[in-house]
């Protein structure tokens, strides 16, 4: 992640500038950029995104967003993967998908990119689990491992045939040597 140095923004005032490629987030104040997606970070969060998708969208229960811009509390988010339930997703009057959300997606996922700071990503995890999500992955494809977090309990490692917690209500199987297999494309 990049901070961008300026004088100090409200978070009126950045949701008013254009947006940035790679997309801009804001936190406690700050402007960041978050680091440009490499192949194994892409790889990830569109295999994760179709497998939540596939299993969750037919009987909407609910819908995984790539770098979606949430706005709650005091921040603007973008994580790797934003996953709402059916019900919370705002939609407009017409059933049409909107392009602002201002709540917490109920499930957050975060893929590490080899620029990123840890603290950073995390951070923005518990951020999200503080202000409503029910549960957050954060996947490190250098060693394989998801750390999970949810709203009443320790974080917790999960590796190699561990099945990794989901949101209820979605039946999905998946374990962290799944779905860092995905990156096994030979």
């Amino acid at each position: 992640m990049i901070a961008i140095a300026a004088k100090p923004l409200t978070l009126a005032e950045f949701l008013q500038l254009p947006e940035t490629k790679p997309a801009s987030e804001f936190i406690a104040g700050e402007i960041i950029q978050k680091p440009m997606p490499k192949g194994r970070h892409s790889c990830l969060q569109y295999e994760t995104c179709h497998a939540i998708n596939q299993v969750a969208k037919p009987d909407k229960i609910a819908y995984a967003f790539p770098e979606l811009r949430c706005t709650f509390g005091d921040r603007s988010l973008v994580p790797d993967l934003a996953v709402f339930r059916w019900q919370n997703i705002p939609f407009l009057p017409d059933g049409e998908v909107p392009d602002r959300f201002e709540l917490p997606p109920d499930w957050i996922i975060e893929i590490l990119s080899p620029d990123q700071k840890i603290n950073k990503v995390i951070g923005k995890i518990l951020y999200c689990i503080e202000n409503g999500s029910e549960l957050g992955w954060f996947l490190d494809p250098d060693d394989a491992s998801v750390l999970v977090f949810g709203r009443d309990r320790q974080p917790i490692v999960c590796e190699n045939k561990e099945t990794l917690p989901v949101l209820e209500g979605i039946e999905l199987k998946l374990t962290p040597e799944q779905v860092f297999s995905w990156l096994k494309m030979q």
